[in-house]
């Protein structure tokens, strides 16, 4: 492999909802525009068996890429918690006591996205392929149930598409989960904890001006340090963003012609040697 080549897994992250959290309060659940490390990295802890509190610094060690096939769109949604039960079975309090009155129901408002498909690569330094076969195996045949985000939101469809010698070019060259564009190309938004700017892409794919997402476009705060209930922690990490304008042909609808597309693409890539691309 180059230097620019790197080993990794291939997901496929699609279902009616998703919602990965970014600055989460009991009463109000946001969701980021696109999978966050927390949310990716527990839903593999969860493939693998791991329990809350147990150590993932191997997982958090991972390259996470995102494309975002469908963006997807904003569904605002509004719960009731405690509504109609006895005193003794409504919503504990902070001071551990129990509502009454008007205060025993609870209302939160829970925000998913609708409709979104993204593709996303983990990549890992060549020493650590090994994790990468465990993580495979596990999201083959997972110890508790992957969901997207939050326990609500199960995939569809492979979530697991396979694992690459150089799974950024086939980050880049997979079929898209999307219409055809109808005027013009259309840009397909590419997200990294690393810099962008080395990602493998085809001529003409770059728009004019376009950033090369060689410097971050910001931070966000979903570097996981400890998913155990009472001692969560995160860390900021760099956000890196690049568009690519994608040939129109990539782009193979949804459904079932999309899922035909990408079958074969998957066969004809992964019964090569060592998953080379040619």
């Amino acid at each position: 492999m180059s230097d620019t080549t790197k080993a990794g897994l291939l997901l496929r992250l699609s279902g009616p909802l998703q919602s990965w959290g970014e600055r989460s309060h009991f009463n109000e659940r946001d969701t980021a525009r696109f999978p966050t490390r927390s949310g990716v990295i527990g839903l593999l802890a969860a493939a693998l068996g791991r329990r809350r509190g147990e150590n993932i610094d191997d997982l958090a060690r991972l390259s996470l890429t995102v494309r975002a096939d469908r963006p997807g769109v904003l569904l605002r949604d509004l719960h009731t918690v405690g509504g109609g039960l006895p005193p003794k079975a409504t919503v504990t309090t902070a001071e551990g006591k129990k509502r009454s009155g008007d205060t025993t129901t609870l209302l939160t408002h829970r925000t998913y996205l609708a409709d979104a498909v993204f593709t996303i690569a983990l990549t890992a330094i060549p020493d650590n392929t090994g994790l990468l076969t465990r993580t495979a195996t596990a999201l083959s045949s997972p110890q508790w149930p992957p969901y997207l985000g939050r326990r609500s939101c199960p995939p569809e469809g492979p979530l697991l598409l396979g694992r690459f010698d150089d799974a950024l070019h086939h980050l880049v060259h997979l079929p898209i989960a999307a219409p055809p564009p109808q005027h013009g190309p259309h840009g397909i938004e590419f997200l990294s904890d690393h810099p962008l700017d080395h990602l493998p892409t085809p001529e003409d794919t770059c728009p004019p001006d376009a950033e090369t997402g060689s410097h971050p476009s910001g931070e966000v705060n979903d570097q996981p340090l400890n998913f155990h209930p009472r001692q969560r922690a995160y860390r900021a990490r760099p956000l890196y963003r690049r568009t690519l304008h994608l040939p129109a042909d990539q782009f193979t609808g949804l459904g079932t012609d999309h899922l035909t597309s990408l079958a074969t693409y998957l066969h004809e890539h992964l019964n090569h040697p060592e998953g080379s691309h040619r």
